[in-house]
């Protein structure tokens, strides 16, 4: 039986098909879309070149959060942090393919929350972790306590055009660049195949009239391999005229050796031509996946559902396209940490920017609140009600994100910062960002410093970790780390045995 007629065969004893809209009295429904690998390139984030129309014609009907971060820069983490309400260190979830219920199985998620209070919950794509692209049409590293339908088409992108991909690595696509401009039109597509997915239930969740929903649907890309249609999303960008980062080799003699340990052997021999042609394909695939988004709103307009669905739209990280000599993810510096989020809810303001720094974690306690839906105790995020309200309002004035870095990491440290502590397998970068200021530490300190002014320095060119003049703001942001770290970790006597040994070197003590 497919997924689909058994959806049908769910909602029908409950299903009135001849009433067309919700009720006016219903709760308000929950459309959560989150893109993969996608940073800020976006119209509505000021980027020049990209073109994405439905996004921001989004952002106008809502709240663009302009310094949302996400609090791990790796899919796993990232996405099991932002489901659970919790910061990783709470988790347990320090790495791909593997979910919370190995490690806090206890816990309620974002969509099971919804579910167990009378939610229509399901999920087209990818929410939890997938292995992308080989994963995709399967149900991936899912929690199925999280949902009663789970939708996984699987596009020519998967099936047909794999030997076809261009790799900088032969035969490697998922964590390695690689792009291919597909001769074959949208509608063939993985992410076009959600889209129309999404509507269908829309279209089903319009006529049964009774139940709200909570819809999350997990565009792939961005991700690796970029691939999209040729027409129009590749001739929609001229290869040769992408820009490239500059004079990296300048920016890179200020900052630790840990802050840089995420770039790849294959990356550091590109030419310019391949680095113009990764620009192409990354901006062609996000082009293409906005086209998607704006599949998804018009189905909800067309069936009048908008005026009571709180959209979410955001991605898991950010991502690198040469800053600093990096491409990809797990940094810690501003284009992998930050990501975007846009969030519409009725009743609040349209078209407002909110530049107090957020989290990822702070979605579940906003949804929780905006739909009047009792969360579980012990979430580490804010509710963003008052920042939804006012754009000018600060919030809790910082967003955690963190990395974790391996004994070659740690050795390449040591090499130019004495006093690593050499008896940890692992090692610990911990970044916050303020309104104003970004500062890192690597090793609490022992493998290196990094703070950044973006009041002058958007593009996190200088460290200004080390000079004496910033040596107060230094001081004050150390203090500040050490007490949103603490903040992140679980609750005494929650952790579970099987993550014992992991949080003797989280601790920052003041």
């Amino acid at each position: 039986m497919s997924m689909r007629l058994l959806f049908v065969l769910l909602l029908t004893p409950i299903c009135c098909l001849t009433v067309p809209l919700v009720a006016a009295d219903q709760p308000l429904n929950v459309l959560f879309i989150i893109a993969d690998d996608l940073n800020n390139s976006l119209g509505c984030y000021g980027d020049p070149l990209v073109q994405t129309p439905n996004l921001d014609r989004l952002a106008a009907r809502g709240t663009r959060f302009e310094t949302a971060n996400c609090t791990f820069p790796l899919c796993g983490p990232s996405r099991n942090s932002m489901l659970t309400g919790l910061y990783p260190n709470s988790t347990g979830i320090l790495a791909n393919s593997q979910i919370f219920r190995q490690t806090i199985p206890e816990a309620i998620s974002l969509p099971q929350c919804f579910r167990q209070q009378g939610y229509f919950a399901a999920r087209i794509g990818k929410l939890y972790h997938y292995n992308v692209p080989n994963s995709i049409g399967t149900v991936g590293h899912d929690d199925p306590a999280s949902w009663e339908l789970q939708l996984n088409p699987a596009g020519v992108d998967r099936t047909l055009e794999h030997e076809r991909i261009f790799s900088l690595v032969p035969g490697q696509f998922g964590g390695t660049l690689s792009w291919y401009a597909s001769p074959h039109s949208d509608e063939h597509h993985t992410d076009a195949m959600q889209a129309a997915d999404a509507a269908w239930v829309l279209e089903r969740c319009a006529r049964e009239g009774h139940r709200p929903f909570f819809l999350s649907v997990g565009f792939f890309r961005p991700h690796t391999p970029y691939v999209a249609p040729q027409k129009p999303w590749f001739e929609m960008y001229d290869a040769p005229a992408m820009p490239l980062v500059k004079d990296t080799e300048a920016d890179l003699a200020d900052i630790p050796a840990l802050a840089l340990a995420s770039r790849k052997k294959e990356q550091l021999t590109m030419t310019d031509d391949q680095r113009r042609q990764a620009r192409q394909a990354y901006y062609a695939s996000i082009s293409f996946m906005d086209a998607q988004v704006g599949r998804i709103l018009e189905a909800l307009d067309r069936l009048q559902l908008a005026d009571r669905t709180i959209i979410v739209f955001t991605s898991d990280h950010g991502y690198h396209l040469g800053e600093h000599g990096l491409w990809q993810k797990q940094s810690l510096f501003e284009e992998s940490s930050r990501v975007p989020l846009l969030i519409v809810a009725p009743g609040t303001a349209a078209g407002q920017i909110c530049r107090a720094p957020v989290s990822h974690v702070d979605i579940f306690p906003t949804l929780a609140e905006l739909a009047g839906i009792q969360p579980p105790a012990g979430l580490q995020g804010q509710s963003l009600l008052p920042l939804l309200r006012d754009g000018g309002a600060t919030g809790r004035g910082w967003a955690l994100t963190q990395v974790v870095r391996g004994n070659n990491a740690g050795n390449a440290a040591k090499k130019n910062q004495p006093g690593t502590d050499s008896g940890s397998s692992r090692l610990f970068g911990y970044s916050i960002r303020t309104q104003r200021y970004r500062y890192t530490e690597w090793d609490a300190g022992r493998a290196g410093r990094e703070l950044y002014d973006h009041e002058t320095d958007p593009r996190e060119l200088t460290n200004l970790a080390e000079h004496p003049g910033h040596a107060t703001t230094v001081t004050e942001l150390t203090a500040l780390l050490k007490q949103a770290v603490n903040s992140s970790l679980p609750a005494s006597g929650q952790i579970p045995e099987l993550r014992e040994g992991l949080w003797a070197p989280l601790l920052l003590k003041p």
